[in-house]
């Protein structure tokens, strides 16, 4: 397994420092109709960066619909990425409560290999009052990932809008097992926002066992991750820092991220990138 080569924290500056690990806690996503192999394999190619003098980036993970995820893993190992988790989609993007139908798309995310499930919680039922079909959901969700993938939940914060209602779903997601809650899927208007943020960061920190933390969509620049790592550290703390506890769903956050670092490919080979809708 080839180990990642960073430059010391000595040799960069603070924009340089925040860049370098967000990039290591980026989520790489591509979900669209028009996702193709080739496709695919350019995210893949994305998910590692080298800068002039040789020192290796890597994201946490990639996240594609699940029909892709033998393919993608191919890719990976291919290209000596072991380490680079596979996340995927269930119950997306619309949160029906169909708890049978969204248990049936867990466990195919599962059976396809996926280290990582981010379910949709049925948020228009929530704002409808129904609490127990929310958690009944998160719960049957966890149950179909056993132990072979985390469960991480997309509350959807800009449909639920107030900060009540975005606690309460984050308490119903971490409650029914939740080993993430994810603000958005980045197919609304509003995505993730740093009041949002701050409201399921809190009620993370008031747990009893730790819960990661995923800001997905609108977050693009430096200024942005500051912001959020920022907030990270005066709630659940600095060491909630990595990737077991953190993500960034932003997938157009990387040129930002590249750029910083002065880096120019993103992987060992160099290939023509295409824009990739980030969330």
């Amino acid at each position: 397994m080839t180990v990642a080569k960073q430059p010391p924290s000595a040799q960069l500056t603070d924009d340089q420092q925040t860049a370098a690990l967000a990039l290591s806690l980026l989520d790489l996503t591509s979900l669209n109709d028009t996702d193709t192999e080739a496709s695919i394999r350019a995210l893949c190619e994305q998910a590692q960066s080298i800068d002039a003098d040789g020192h290796r980036y890597r994201v946490a993970a990639i996240c594609i619909y699940p029909r892709f995820i033998p393919f993608a893993r191919g890719v990976l190992d291919e290209l000596g990425l072991y380490d680079v988790r596979i996340a995927t989609v269930a119950n997306f993007p619309h949160g029906r409560s169909d708890i049978d139908s969204a248990v049936k798309d867990t466990k195919a995310c599962v059976a396809y290999g996926a280290d990582e499930v981010d379910v949709v919680l049925p948020y228009q039922a929530l704002l409808n009052g129904d609490e127990r079909i929310v958690a009944n959901l998160v719960t049957a969700c966890k149950q179909a990932c056993g132990t072979s993938a985390q469960l991480k939940v997309i509350l959807e914060t800009g449909e639920l809008k107030s900060a009540a209602m975005i606690a309460k779903a984050s308490d119903i997601a971490i409650a029914a097992g939740a080993d993430f809650i994810k603000t958005s899927t980045g197919k609304v208007a509003v995505n993730a926002t740093p009041e949002a943020a701050r409201t399921m960061l809190e009620r993370i920190q008031a747990q009893p066992r730790a819960v990661g933390f995923k800001p997905a969509g609108g977050v693009k620049s430096i200024a942005d991750v500051a912001q959020y790592f920022e907030l990270v550290r005066n709630t659940v703390g600095d060491d909630k820092l990595s990737p077991s506890y953190f993500r960034f769903g932003a997938s157009s956050l990387l040129a930002t991220l590249r750029q910083v670092l002065n880096i120019q490919e993103a992987s060992d080979s160099a290939s023509n990138s295409a824009s990739k809708e980030g969330y």
